[in-house]
C-alpha cells in the first residue's frame, strides 16, 4: 500500500490532513523508507544494521523498488538527493534539498533550531561533537539537549545527525545502530578524500594549461620581437640605400 492519510502532520492545517506517499529506497545500507506528501517530507526510516547488509539486501545503485507511481515531488527530490549521497556526493550541491514537513520542524523549538543548525551548517565529510553543536545552535551549554534532538531527528542523513559524535571522538549512538553510524561517516570520509583528489587532479591539469599558455605566449611575443627586429634592420638598410643613391646624385 503506498498511501495512507496522516492526520497531523502540519499542526499549523488541523482539518487539512496530508495524502501521505511511502517509498523504500534500496540503497548500499539496505532499504530506506521515505514518507511524504506534496508539501513535504515527513520521514526518513533507516535499517536497523547489526551488520553490513547483504548484496541481495542492498544496492550500489540506490534504486527505487516501491512507490515510484504517484510519487510526489519532494520524495522525487529526496530519492534524487539520497542517490547522489551514495553513489556521486559532489552532484548533492547541485540538487535542491526537498522541503521537509515535520511537525517537528513547524514549531519554534531549541530542537528545530539545532536541527536546521545541523542541516545548514556541518557540510559532508565534517563531525561535530554535541557541545560544538550546541555552540553553533546558539546555547553553549545545551549540549544534553542537543542529544535529545539528535534521537528526534525525523529526516536523518539529510539532516546528518550521524556527523555528531561525542568530544572524546566516539562515534556514539545513533537511531539506525553504530554499524550504520560509522558505515556512513566512513563512506563521507573516503568520498571526500576522493573528491579533494579530483580537485587536486584538477588543479594541477589547470596549472599545467596555464604554464603551457604562458609558453605559447612567450614564444609569440619572441616571434614578435624577432619580426620588428628583422624590420628595424630592413628599414635601416633601406634608409642607406636613399643614402648612398642621394650622395651619387649630387657626385653626378
Amino acid at each position: 500500500m503506498a498511501s495512507r492519510l496522516a492526520l497531523k502532520v502540519n499542526s499549523k492545517r488541523v482539518g487539512s490532513p496530508c495524502r501521505e506517499h511511502r517509498v523504500v529506497l534500496l540503497s548500499p545500507v539496505g532499504k530506506i523508507e521515505i514518507w511524504g506528501c506534496d508539501r513535504g517530507v515527513h520521514e526518513i526510516k533507516l535499517p536497523q544494521m547489526s551488520a553490513l547488509p547483504s548484496r541481495a539486501e542492498s544496492s550500489s545503485a540506490c534504486e527505487v523498488c516501491e512507490g515510484t507511481e504517484g510519487m510526489p515531488e519532494p520524495l522525487q527530490q529526496c530519492t534524487a538527493w539520497l542517490r547522489a549521497y551514495f553513489s556521486e556526493p559532489g552532484g548533492t550541491g547541485t540538487l535542491p534539498v526537498p522541503a521537509l514537513h515535520h511537525p517537528l520542524l513547524q514549531t519554534d523549538s531549541f530542537t528545530r533550531q539545532v536541527l536546521w543548525t545541523l542541516l545548514n551548517d556541518v557540510k559532508f565529510g565534517e563531525a561535530v561533537s554535541y557541545k560544538q553543536l550546541a555552540e553553533l545552535a546558539g546555547n553553549s551549554r545545551a549540549a544534553r539537549a542537543v542529544g535529545g534532538a539528535m534521537r528526534s531527528n525525523p529526516i536523518p542523513i539529510i539532516i546528518p545527525c550521524h556527523r555528531v559524535i561525542r568530544s572524546s571522538g566516539d562515534t556514539g549512538n545513533y537511531g539506525g545502530g553504530q554499524i550504520l553510524k560509522e558505515w556512513l561517516l566512513s563512506h563521507e570520509r573516503m568520498q571526500k578524500e576522493k573528491l579533494q583528489e579530483k580537485l587536486k587532479e584538477k588543479l594541477q591539469e589547470e596549472k599545467l594549461q596555464e604554464e603551457k599558455l604562458q609558453e605559447k605566449l612567450q614564444k609569440e611575443r619572441m616571434q614578435e620581437e624577432k619580426m620588428q627586429k628583422e624590420r628595424m634592420q630592413e628599414k635601416l638598410q633601406e634608409e642607406r640605400m636613399q643614402e648612398k643613391l642621394q650622395q651619387e646624385k649630387l657626385l653626378c
